[in-house]
């Protein structure tokens, strides 16, 4: 997609294919980059008016609320009243399945999650079971 849109933006380039096409098949292609063009062009200007649209609901809604006497906070309070807030839970740790000697003598666990400790991955290396490790 990138190298086609560099050929097409650059006059070099399209002088180049231009050469390659007679001037039927140019006219075509350009008949068809026009179509595209106000396709796009009458996209935007629909997104533009339902978005203009949509704010002049939010501006007469304000004022309703302003006649009312009703503010922000007792708005937010009425929408977001009703749904529940979800927080995810936080799960428990693992408990530990291994306990080994580290490096420097102090006795430490691990639950067989993630990466080995160097001290059993060094003692694996040697031979020595996963099992022996075992709490």
């Amino acid at each position: 997609m990138t190298e086609l849109l560099k050929t097409l933006t650059n006059i070099r380039s399209l002088r180049v294919i231009a050469r390659e096409l007679t001037l039927e098949q140019l006219e075509s292609v350009l008949n068809k980059v026009q179509i595209v063009v106000e396709e796009k062009r009458a996209e935007e200007q629909e997104n533009k008016r339902l978005a203009e649209e949509r704010q002049s609901r939010i501006e007469k809604y304000k004022e309703l609320l302003k006649q009312d006497g009703i503010t922000a906070a007792e708005l937010a309070e009425i929408l977001g009243g009703d749904t529940p807030v979800r927080t995810r839970k936080k799960r428990a740790p693992f408990p530990p399945k291994y306990k080994y000697v580290d490096e420097n003598g102090q006795e430490k666990t691990w639950t067989g999650q993630g990466r080995t400790p160097k001290a059993i991955q060094a003692q694996l290396d040697a031979g020595k079971p996963l099992s022996s490790f075992a709490i």
